[in-house]
């Protein structure tokens, strides 16, 4: 392809009834004029985001290409992610239970897995208490290289062992490229940790995988640096991405992290992705856990993820900030009642 200049410009929307050659005309159109075509095939359509000169790139009447629905103009760094891009709400689905759009999805179980009988034990209370998700790791990457690490394969065995016995999808970690298709294979839902948000060859390798993916704010990551990791996974093809605000690192020292709540409402300002909030990495302490849960319910908040444990004082990960599975079910009560009274706002 000939180099360009100028910044990506436009996002072409082909219809859903498009055929491949009407992709390829587009294709074909733009290069034509010197410009790059960003092709993303996602699951109901295709998109192609064209870099090259602007001018010559929008001067074409695009929407008059067989198969195309729409050209929309991009000046944002991000642009699938973007609410330039999709003006409704991305809802996705997480083996069958829906994230985003007015869908909202308590997530809680353990950090992670250590037995049978902790995974089921946490599984089952979060059940009967209305979690629609599992939560539960097979793979750490702990800041100690000496910590538990994770029970690995082993650790998803028993989490699939888990969703058959208690009716519920669940979400685990892929902390290594390598690691992807087998973490795949078994989860619901793919996450990607704090510290691998700029793990750009993971974030790649996800945006081929066919399963939903929930990627967490870094560490000191800026909002749009986040959304652009989004747009990594989005534009090979993966457009079910969930972001997860999980605190990021200031000068405050009385928490784990700083919970940047305002993060809720502006991502949905700015994105069409949904947006959940980890109330346990943020504050650290199982004390503060209900109230950054209702924070985040009252944010406007696509749904939250918690640590559960029916022993914290014998964790081998995160146990201060895990809370106990009857407090579980009375932050449930809690998160309904306010669910009811901001619905009634709509």
């Amino acid at each position: 392809m000939k180099s360009t200049r100028g910044d990506e410009s436009l996002i072409i929307v082909m219809a859903g009834n498009a055929t491949p050659e009407d992709v390829a005309q587009v294709i074909e159109r733009l290069e034509s004029i010197g410009a790059e075509a960003h092709v993303s095939e996602g699951k109901h359509r295709t998109v192609i985001g064209a870099v090259g000169d602007r001018n010559a790139i929008q001067q074409l009447p695009w929407e008059a290409f067989s198969g195309v629905e729409r050209a929309v103009p991009v000046l944002k760094p991000f642009k699938f992610v973007s609410r330039d891009f999709q003006v409704e709400d991305t809802v996705v689905d997480v083996g069958g239970v829906l994230v985003g759009g007015g869908n909202f999805a308590p997530i809680a179980g353990p950090c992670a897995v250590e037995s049978r009988d902790q995974l089921f034990a946490s599984a089952e209370a979060v059940a009967k208490a209305g979690a629609t998700i599992l939560r539960g790791d097979a793979f750490k990457p702990r800041t100690s290289p000496y910590s538990f690490q994770g029970l690995a394969e082993k650790g998803l065995e028993l989490l699939a062992e888990a969703r058959a016995e208690f009716g519920m999808p669940f979400v685990a970690e892929a902390v290594d490229p390598r690691d992807v298709e087998l973490v795949s294979s078994y989860a619901d839902l793919i996450r990607v940790g704090t510290r691998n948000m700029a793990n750009f060859t993971l974030l790649s390798e996800l945006g081929k995988q066919d399963k939903p993916v929930m990627l967490k704010r870094g560490l000191t990551a800026t909002i749009e640096e986040w959304l652009n990791a989004a747009e990594y996974i989005y534009k090979e093809g993966n457009h079910d991405v969930i972001m997860c605000e999980r605190g990021i690192r200031t000068f405050e020292t009385s928490t784990r992290n700083t919970l940047d709540i305002s993060a809720v409402p502006v991502v949905k300002e700015l994105s069409h992705l949904p947006i959940i909030v980890d109330p346990s990495h943020s504050g650290g302490r199982r004390s503060l856990v209900p109230a950054l849960t209702r924070t985040a319910v009252a944010a406007g908040a696509d749904g939250f993820m918690v640590d559960v444990h029916p022993a914290p004082e014998t964790a081998l990960v995160d146990g201060p900030q895990a809370i106990l599975p009857s407090e579980f079910a009375d932050l449930m009560i809690q998160v309904q009642a306010m669910l009811a009274v901001m619905e009634s706002f709509r």
